[in-house]
């Protein structure tokens, strides 16, 4: 099994101290001893590779790092622009794409979500997003945890994806399969995940507009929440990303 991975605010070489909320996970949850292997990273390509120097109470341990490594950002990049799901089929959306690899995550409030991030459920809605995608990047042992961004109008992600050197909207009726569109081989790749209730076709034609086309994923139609995580295994096999 591989050595867990643990959050700080910097990576440094020599002793470093595993305090705090962080400290107690590993020591009252993990129950991680002396000589165990561990890695810390600031959830930005930086990781510290080392092993248990000694333990301190219920929430502090010592780590002696062997080993410092930067892990460079993947190329191409994949953003999946999410419409919110009901109740927390948002966090489940964003725990998957994470634990199979995706770069950023862009909350998009879409014309047919049933769910509005407004004002304080708004802020609490994106904090959680933001915890669920640092919580499943140390659980899939990730050095470089994805990006979850505000939320985005429609005009926003517009914007998004004529900047991106491809842009597709998962869409039940597009024409050609997203598993032969035509990738880059570096740059962004930006796709859109729509709501339960489908892209409106203002939408499709807004996106259109910014040069993303609809493309299907297959035969079966996936919930929003089972999209994202679908097509972004797709891209990371079709890139060479997992090769």
């Amino acid at each position: 099994m591989t050595a867990p991975v643990f959050l700080v605010d910097e990576v440094t070489s020599g002793t470093v101290v595993l305090k705090g909320s962080e400290g107690r996970h590993a020591v009252s949850v993990r129950r991680l001893r002396v000589g165990e292997e561990i890695v810390l990273t600031d959830g930005s390509g930086a990781g510290a590779h080392g092993t248990v120097a000694a333990v301190e109470g219920k929430d502090t341990l010592y780590v002696e790092v062997a080993e410092v490594r930067t892990e460079p950002a993947a190329e191409p990049r994949i953003t999946v622009v999410q419409a919110l799901p009901k109740g927390d089929r948002g966090e489940v959306a964003v725990e998957t794409m994470t634990e199979t690899g995706v770069d950023a995550v862009v909350p998009w409030q879409a014309a047919r979500c049933v769910t509005q991030w407004k004002a304080e459920r708004g802020a609490k809605s994106l904090a959680k997003w933001r915890a669920t995608a640092r919580e499943a990047g140390k659980q899939s042992r990730r050095l470089r945890f994805p990006g979850i961004a505000d939320a985005a109008t429609t005009k926003q992600v517009a914007a998004l994806l004529a900047d991106a050197d491809f842009a597709a909207v998962l869409h039940e009726e597009g024409s050609a399969p997203l598993a032969s569109a035509p990738l880059p081989a570096t740059g962004s790749i930006v796709l859109v995940v729509g709501p339960e209730g489908g892209v409106s076709p203002e939408e499709l034609s807004a996106f259109g507009a910014a040069g993303a086309r609809p493309y299907r994923l297959g035969s079966s139609v996936l919930r929003t929440s089972t999209a994202g995580t679908a097509a972004t295994a797709l891209l990371l096999g079709r890139t060479g990303r997992w090769g």
